[in-house]
């Protein structure tokens, strides 16, 4: 087996937001979501003051993380759950900022949430004010507001226009668009699956077989969720359908349940052709039941059932699928896997196949790590065993890496 030399897992970058006691902490909800949609992960921070304006229920809803607000909690900082923030943070945003935080972060106090993580991170620092026009003019603000640029600090100006005290003038919090295009200044472009849509399927289906009864597979959708989350990570706007796990939806992804095969490839067909990539992780029954019994069957001492076959949607995919689009599809096979998997790469025409051996245990159906083969018609590349997430990481920087497949969504 071979490999590809050059990738790695393609992480995104990791933003801090810090939020202070401003009427314009509401704009810092709209801040969260428009980098989580440019393909940022963002954990927030509030001070006191913020918690009279804003909730951390609120953000952690948009942010899909735990807020942090008690510098002293013991449940989360017996680990030094600030420093661990801090260290990982690529970027420290603060928005809005007070004039109080920005006397605090010129002289280095550090009384709360945001001051601390400000002092304890090497990551750059990027301030947007908020605040009553005299007091943004007034000249101690203004020296601290220096002293912070002398640093190295940067600063999204603030706006002009009515306050939200009734006077006007210079002090409203920049528009959100221009904090976003700071950012992106600072850090980059950011997720490279930013404005493509990626559709994956994920989990068992059921077919009934009477009114209580089916049959079904073991797969828990922990492998496709992953990629769907990994995928939303990577600025991609992601579309899960779902046959029926114990999972949490992840968050920022669209969702549509489904039970029975016939059920997915509707909801398969009618996202196809909108799709830049689509990544068939679902284990879909095989086989339904010819006939429905439409109430449950009695025991017996012998029941014979009669089957009819599904219809293949990853061979319809196959088929019709867009020349741009990269389509992806799983074999879960207990024997000869990589050979299975080239010949369902050619029987059903589709980019790669990603074959794992269910065979194995502590990997594959139910496990919360993997081992898959990256198989395409000349080659055939090894990835993991890993945990789910990462391996879902893995394989996306993968496909983005491959001469044939990469340039089609990048």
């Amino acid at each position: 087996m071979t490999s590809i030399p050059k990738f790695d897992s393609i992480k995104p970058k990791e933003i801090l937001l810090g939020v202070t006691g401003s009427i314009a902490a509401y704009k810092a909800l709209d801040l969260v979501r428009r980098l989580k949609e440019r393909g940022f992960e963002v954990s927030v921070a509030l001070s006191r003051g913020a918690l009279e304006f804003v909730t951390p229920l609120s953000f952690a809803a948009l942010s899909g993380r735990e807020v942090k607000v008690n510098l002293f909690d013991p449940a989360t900082e017996g680990q030094i759950d600030h420093i661990a923030l801090a260290r990982r943070a690529d970027l420290y945003i603060v928005a809005p900022a007070t004039a109080n935080f920005l006397a605090k972060a010129a002289y280095g106090l550090a009384d709360d949430y945001p001051t601390t993580l400000l002092l304890a991170t090497e990551a750059p620092l990027l301030i947007a004010p908020a605040m009553n026009p005299v007091m943004y003019q007034n000249p101690a603000n203004i020296e601290n507001i220096n002293r912070l640029k002398a640093r190295g600090v940067t600063f999204v100006e603030p706006g002009v226009g009515d306050m939200a005290c009734g006077e006007v003038g210079v002090g409203r919090l920049a528009e959100v668009a221009e904090i976003v295009a700071a950012v992106e200044k600072i850090l980059g472009a950011p997720g490279p699956l930013v404005g493509k849509r990626v559709l994956v399927t994920a989990g068992p289906t059921i077919e009934p077989l009477d009114s209580v009864r089916f049959i079904s597979n073991h797969s828990s959708g922990k492998m496709g969720y992953a990629l769907a989350e990994a995928a939303r990570a990577l600025g991609a706007k992601v579309t899960l359908i779902s046959g029926p796990v114990a999972l949490a939806q992840p968050q920022g992804v669209e969702r549509i349940g489904v039970e029975t095969a016939l059920q997915m490839r509707e909801a398969v067909l009618a996202y196809a052709h909108s799709q830049d990539m689509i990544i068939k992780c679902a284990a879909v029954s095989d086989y339904r039941a010819t006939v429905l019994a439409p109430r449950k069957l009695k025991k017996q001492a012998e029941w014979s059932v009669s089957l009819t076959a599904n219809p293949d949607i990853l061979a319809e995919l196959g088929k019709t699928k867009p020349a741009k689009q990269v389509l992806v599809g799983f074999a879960a096979e207990s024997e000869n896997i990589v050979a299975f998997a080239q010949e369902k790469l050619v029987k059903k025409q589709v980019d790669l196949i990603i074959a794992n051996d269910i065979s194995q245990p502590g990997l594959g159906f139910k496990a919360d790590q993997n081992q898959v083969w990256m198989v395409e018609k000349d080659q055939v590349t090894s990835l993991g065993p890993l945990p789910k997430d990462k391996l879902a990481q893995k394989i996306l920087a993968w496909i983005l890496a491959h001469p044939l497949l990469g340039p089609r969504l990048l």
